[in-house]
């Protein structure tokens, strides 16, 4: 209802009541003396009345506009005769109907409001049950440069924390920002490590350059499109962490930067189709993309006054016309690459005075579980890597990739379950820690991820390691078995 029809139907209102108490006035003079009571009640009545329906009209115009002020210099006068009365009573209902069909206009939301918070939290453990737990100084023990609580004091330990707030702030403009409240920071008191610290992940804005939101630019820090396995959230991923070999480009995932991503609508429609079967996806990086980034990786300082390039260009392909066991599957195809300049941290305090090459390139490929799934990538490059012999860094390889198969049972009656197995080989350094030690080594893996609901997602693994540690300071590769299990929440 707007304020015109409001004023309008509130006069009638009045209108009516006072014609009412008018002609109620005459009648009472021509006739015999009533009682005072009588009166003082039919009179106050007929107040009660006009109260009520001026309530009911203020509740209508209620969310739909403020209400106007009354005009005080209009009076509305009565008309003498009772005969008017019941007429005007009459059509009252009808002038507050058609003051309320007047179409109301909806308020527009404010960008604050089109924001929505969610999250995820894994809780961990994990034992060795074999191997070198344990070792000599200069020797190598049990130990991942994915996972700080494989080690020989490891038992409960929160691996992520996850907090996002994202949404559309305009029809062209989106935002997503990310932390984690499971960083930890060493050196602190008496040199011990700090956890649970709240640290940025993810803070960039989407700018959509057309109605169909096909092509988007990507300012701030995000991920870097390299790997198909470093852009799927560690939420959606099967097993607990991702592999050495493709992960050594972009340890963290993130960089500051910039990014350029176009996405045909019929590859969008097909992974449309995949989300809504609730398939693990890697999310939206578009299906070609091209970006740069100051390239010293996640939350570090930049120390070269270079940029990183990166390329991506990933495809998923249906797979219904081969027919037979491949009625309803989808493949993905793709690959990416990386040109960098990177300085690794030193032992001796800072970064190197030397920048070395950290060019690599990748691909990947998919069957998504439909129920049966496999998915593999490999890749070849050259980046910093402790040179033993010489006690440096030099530029050395680094190659490696992984294997692995899945087996999807949505509706098994009590969650869904996946079964996992997966193999893994790296060759080369891991650029992420002081010194750029060597990290050759393989890993088999199997284990079941177990989700009742939505909101909640079990995983048991067991791991055969066979790796260097990433510490220059210790050599040799270490043999061992590891149990791992996490909960994980999802809110």
């Amino acid at each position: 209802m707007n304020g015109k029809a409001f004023r309008t139907a509130l006069a009638a209102t009045v209108f009516i009541s006072a014609a009412t108490i008018g002609a109620a006035g005459v009648a009472q003079a021509q006739s015999a003396p009533l009682d005072q009571d009588a009166k003082i009640a039919d009179l106050q009545r007929q107040v009660d009345e006009l109260k009520a329906m001026v309530r009911a009209m203020q509740e209508m115009q209620q969310g739909t506009t403020q209400l106007a002020a009354a005009p005080t210099g209009s009076a509305i006068t009565a008309p003498a005769s009772s005969t008017l009365s019941p007429s005007v009573a009459g059509s009252a209902p009808q002038a507050v109907q058609v003051a309320a069909a007047a179409p109301a206009t909806a308020k527009k939301k404010g960008w604050f409001e089109k924001l929505q918070i969610r999250g995820y939290t894994q809780l961990r453990m994990n034992e060795i049950v074999g191997g070198a737990k344990t070792a000599p100084s200069g020797v190598a023990r049990v130990r991942s440069v994915q996972d700080g609580g494989i080690n020989d004091n490891g038992n409960f330990s929160i691996r992520r924390a996850r907090l996002v707030v994202q949404g559309d702030i305009s029809d062209r403009v989106s935002l997503y920002m990310q932390g984690d409240l499971a960083t930890s920071t060493s050196n602190q008191s008496n040199g011990e490590s700090r956890l649970h610290y709240f640290q940025m992940r993810d803070a960039y804005a989407d700018v959509f350059l057309d109605e169909a939101k096909s092509f988007r630019l990507r300012f701030g820090q995000s991920k870097v499109p390299f790997g198909w396995e470093n852009m799927q959230s560690s939420q959606n991923r099967v097993p607990l962490d991702r592999t050495d070999p493709i992960n050594q480009p972009v340890p963290g995932e993130r960089d500051l930067g910039a990014v350029a991503y176009y996405t045909p609508p019929a590859f969008q429609a097909i992974w449309n189709e995949l989300a809504k079967d609730e398939q693990k996806l890697f999310g939206n990086y578009g299906a070609l993309g091209f970006g740069v980034f100051n390239g010293q990786s996640v939350n570090r300082t930049e120390r070269n006054g270079g940029l990183m390039t990166v390329a991506l260009a990933t495809m998923p392909i249906r797979l219904d016309g081969l027919g037979g066991i491949f009625e309803g599957q989808v493949a993905e195809i793709g690959a990416s690459g990386i040109l960098n300049k990177f300085r690794p941290e030193v032992r001796s305090g800072g970064v190197s005075a030397t920048e070395f090459a950290d060019n690599h390139v990748g691909i990947h490929a998919m069957i998504y579980p439909r129920p049966f799934g496999i998915q593999a990538e490999w890749k070849w490059g050259k980046g910093p890597v402790w040179d033993a012999p010489s006690s440096s860094i030099k530029s050395g390889e680094s190659t490696g990739g992984y294997i692995m198969t899945m087996y999807r049972m949505p509706n098994t009656g009590i969650g869904q379950i996946i079964p996992f197995a997966r193999w893994q080989k790296y060759r080369g350094g891991w650029k992420a820690a002081t010194n750029a030690p060597r990290l050759d080594g393989e890993q088999y893996e199997a284990g079941v991820e177990w989700q009742p609901m939505k909101e909640l997602e079990i995983v048991l693994s067991y791991a055969a390691v066979d790796r260097m540690e990433a510490d220059e300071r210790r050599v040799g590769r270490a043999k061992g078995d590891v149990v791992r299990a996490q909960v994980q929440w999802n809110y």
